[in-house]
């Protein structure tokens, strides 16, 4: 028997926004880490701490997420969990063009187990749901 057994990744994924921005827009603004503060909720966070490319906050519960900017393949801007973080995860930002606006949603994958995933599959979906339109105020 493994040492560590691997559970299939949890997916979450944000609802979907129409940002009145062009995509090069929203990706030059998700590029800098420091930016990512604006997109939170200020009640719900603290401790927060960001550079270019890292950012780290606690949000309510006691958990520290640490966020580091992963890079860009096309219209999908990748984001990935620091050492400070309860669980190894990504965050996809996916864009997606069109006349002057951009359709753009969020899909994380954490590798969490079963029990976990039940417990913070709702709180994550709200917070990038939040995010979401957080991003279309934004513009």
């Amino acid at each position: 028997m493994p040492d560590h057994y691997t559970y299939p990744m949890a997916k979450i994924e944000s609802k979907q926004v129409t940002v009145p921005a062009d995509s090069a827009a929203i990706a030059a603004y998700l590029a800098d880490m420091n930016n990512f503060h604006h997109l939170l909720p200020q009640d719900k966070i603290s401790d927060w701490k960001a550079d270019e490319k890292n950012c780290s906050f606690k949000v309510q519960g006691g958990y520290t997420i640490q966020l580091e900017h992963a890079g860009q393949t096309g219209n999908i801007i990748h984001m990935k969990s620091g050492a400070a973080s309860p669980f190894p995860f990504t965050l996809d930002v996916h864009l997606k063009p069109g006349e002057g606006v951009t359709v753009a949603h969020q899909v994380i994958d954490a590798d969490v187990n079963p029990f976990m995933k039940m417990m913070i599959e709702k709180p994550l979906k709200n917070l990038f749901d939040y995010i979401a339109d957080k991003l279309v105020a934004q513009f």
